[in-house]
C-alpha cells in the first residue's frame, strides 16, 4: 500500500508539473496558406490540362545541337551547380545526425587516478584502522582505475527529436528542389546568352553589308564628282558614314566577346570557342508552347515546391520549439570494472561496477530563451507561408506576362519584317533617283540608314522572340526534368 501511495503521489506531482508547464506557453497561431489560382491563364481558355510543355526534357525542347551541347556542359561543370551539390550533401548528413539523436548513445571509456587523504580526516581515520585484506593495509597513495561501457538515452516522449529529424528530411528535400530551380535558371541563362550571341553575329553581318553598300555609294559619288554632277560635300558625308559604321563593328565585336565569356563562365571554364551556326538565325520559327492550367505550376515549378517544403519544415519547427516547454526524460547507465589497484581491476565479481539512473528535467524559472525560440518558430512559419503564397503569385504572373509577350512580339515581328522589305526596296529607288538627279545624296543616305536601323530592330525582335519562348518554358517549370 505504501508503494502504491508513493506512486500515485509521484504521478500527481508530474501531472501538476505538466499543467504548470502548459500554462507558461504563449498563445500562437500558425498561418494557413491561400493557394487558389484561376482556372486558366488569360487568353488561353479551355486549354487541356494534359498538355504542358514544362514536362518536356530540355534536350527535347531545344532543337539546336550546338545549344544542347552547351547546356549539357553547363549542367555538368557549372561551379554554382557543384556548390549546390555540396549543400545537398550537408542537408543529407543532417538527417543522419538527427536520426541518431533519438537513439541511445553508447560509449566506452577508461580512467586512472590516485589520491591521498589527510590522516586526521574522517576518510584518513577509517583507512588507518582498516585492512584491504588480512595483513594488507591501505596504501598511502590510493589509486582509482576503471573502464567500462556508458550509455545515455533521452526518451522522446513529446516527439521533439523525431520532429527535428523530419525537419532535416524536409530541408533536404527542399535543397533538392533548390537544385532543380538552379538547373532551370541555368538552362534558361545559357539559352538566353546563346541566342544573344547569334543575334550579335547577325548584327555584325548586317552592318558589314551596310558598309559595303556605303562604300559602293562612296565610289559612285566620287565618279559623279569627276563629272561635276555632285560636290565634295557628298563625298565627305559618305566617307564619314563609312568611318562611323566601321567603328561600330568593333563595338559589336566587344559585345560578342563579352557574351562568349559569359557563356564560358556558365560552362565552368575560363575560355573556349562557342560553337554556333548564326546563318539561319532569322529563319528560326519560335516554338509553340502548351501552357496547361495554372494549378500545374504547383507541381512543375521547383521554387514553389521548395517553398512548400520549407513551409512544412517551419510547421514542424513550431512543434519542436513547443516541446522545449515540457520536461525531458532520460536514462543513464553504465557497467564496467573499478579498483584501486591494477592487479584487482578485472577481478569478478569484486571489481564489477554498475549504475543506472533516470532523470526528469523541466524549465521552471526564467524561460525567456525558450519563449523567444517558440515565438521565432511561429514567426518563421508565418514568413514561410507568405513566401509560399508569393512564389505561387510570382509564377502565375511570369507565365501570364510571357504569354502576352510572345503574342505581341509575333505581331511586332511581322510589321517590322514588312518595314525592312519596303526599306530595302526603297534603297534601289533612291539610288535610281539620285543618278537621275531627282534626289540628293542625303535622301539616299537617310534611306540606307533607315534600312540598317530597321534590320537591326528586326534582329533584336527575333532575339526577344526566342528569349520569350525560353522564359515561358522556364516560367512553366521546365528545364530540370531528368537532370
Amino acid at each position: 500500500m505504501m508503494l502504491k501511495s508513493n506512486t500515485l503521489q509521484f504521478l500527481l506531482l508530474g501531472a501538476v508539473g505538466l499543467m504548470l508547464q502548459a500554462c507558461g506557453i504563449p498563445a500562437m497561431t500558425a498561418k494557413k496558406t491561400d493557394t487558389a489560382l484561376p482556372d486558366h491563364f488569360k487568353n488561353t481558355p479551355g486549354v487541356s490540362a494534359q498538355k504542358n510543355t514544362a514536362t518536356a526534357n530540355w534536350a527535347d525542347f531545344f532543337e539546336d545541337s550546338d545549344l544542347i551541347a552547351l547546356i549539357k556542359t553547363a549542367i555538368a561543370n557549372n561551379k554554382e551547380m557543384n556548390i549546390m551539390l555540396q549543400r545537398i550533401s550537408v542537408a543529407e548528413n543532417e538527417i543522419q545526425k538527427r536520426k541518431g539523436a533519438y537513439l541511445p548513445f553508447v560509449s566506452i571509456g577508461a580512467g586512472a587516478g590516485a589520491d591521498k587523504v589527510g590522516q586526521f580526516t574522517r576518510s584518513g581515520a577509517v583507512e588507518e584502522n582498516l585492512e584491504i585484506r588480512p595483513g594488507e593495509s591501505f596504501p598511502t597513495l590510493l589509486g582509482d582505475y576503471q573502464f567500462g561501457l556508458f550509455s545515455t538515452w533521452e526518451i522522446d516522449v513529446w516527439k521533439k527529436l523525431r520532429n527535428e529529424k523530419q525537419v532535416a528530411v524536409l530541408d533536404y528535400m527542399a535543397s533538392i528542389e533548390g537544385r532543380h530551380f538552379l538547373v532551370t535558371n541555368l538552362v534558361a541563362e545559357v539559352a538566353h546568352s546563346y541566342y544573344e550571341l547569334l543575334a550579335l553575329d547577325n548584327q555584325l553581318e548586317n552592318l558589314e553589308q551596310y558598309i559595303a553598300i556605303l562604300q559602293n555609294g562612296l565610289e559612285m559619288v566620287k565618279q559623279l564628282q569627276i563629272y561635276a554632277r555632285t560636290n565634295a560635300l557628298a563625298v565627305k558625308r559618305y566617307a564619314a558614314e563609312v568611318t562611323k559604321n566601321e567603328s561600330r563593328k568593333y563595338e559589336i565585336k566587344q559585345q560578342i566577346s563579352v557574351i562568349e565569356n559569359r557563356i564560358n563562365f556558365l560552362l565552368g571554364r575560363t575560355s573556349g570557342p562557342i560553337k554556333r551556326h548564326s546563318a539561319g538565325f532569322m529563319d528560326i520559327k519560335p516554338k509553340m508552347l502548351q501552357v496547361g492550367i495554372p494549378s500545374q505550376l504547383l507541381q512543375n515549378r521547383p521554387d514553389i515546391k521548395q517553398a512548400e517544403l520549407e513551409l512544412a519544415a517551419a510547421d514542424l519547427s513550431i512543434k519542436v520549439a513547443r516541446a522545449n516547454f515540457y520536461p525531458t526524460f532520460g536514462i543513464k547507465a553504465g557497467i564496467g570494472f573499478q579498483a584501486f589497484a591494477l592487479k584487482y581491476l578485472i577481478n569478478t565479481p569484486e571489481s564489477l561496477a554498475a549504475t543506472i539512473a533516470g532523470e526528469m528535467v523541466a524549465p521552471l524559472v526564467n524561460k525567456n530563451a525558450i519563449i523567444a525560440e517558440y515565438k521565432n518558430a511561429n514567426a518563421k512559419q508565418v514568413q514561410a507561408a507568405y513566401e509560399y503564397e508569393q512564389s505561387i503569385i510570382k509564377a502565375y504572373m511570369e507565365v501570364a506576362n510571357q504569354i502576352s509577350n510572345i503574342d505581341n512580339l509575333d505581331k511586332n515581328y511581322r510589321f517590322k519584317s514588312n518595314q525592312v522589305d519596303s526599306l530595302v526596296q526603297s534603297i534601289d529607288v533612291a539610288n535610281q533617283l539620285f543618278l537621275s538627279a531627282r534626289a540628293d545624296y542625303l535622301e539616299v543616305l537617310l534611306t540606307q540608314r533607315d534600312a540598317l536601323d530597321a534590320k537591326k530592330e528586326l534582329i533584336e525582335t527575333k532575339q526577344k522572340q526566342m528569349s520569350a519562348v525560353v522564359d515561358l518554358y522556364k516560367a512553366l517549370g521546365g528545364g530540370w526534368q531528368n537532370v
